[in-house]
């Protein structure tokens, strides 16, 4: 199973997918805010979104798992 995690802390500012998604390579998954700057969560990989683990204006901290992929 892939992991999607966090880059820094911030707040989800926007979920871009769904359980069920195919994602490619490179696609925006997540938006996060921090400093008033939004930053895009990128996948390092393609797949199928397992599970989303976070919510619209969820605070996460760097590392923290985000979206499972398979």
């Amino acid at each position: 199973m892939n992991k999607i995690v966090a880059i820094m802390a911030g707040s989800v500012w926007k979920v871009l997918v769904q359980p069920g998604d195919l994602v490619e390579e490179g696609r925006d998954v997540i938006i996060l805010e921090s400093m008033k700057m939004e930053i895009p969560i990128t996948a390092d990989f393609s797949g199928t979104v397992k599970e989303v683990k976070v919510n619209e204006g969820d605070f996460v901290n760097e590392e923290e798992l985000l979206i499972e992929m398979e």
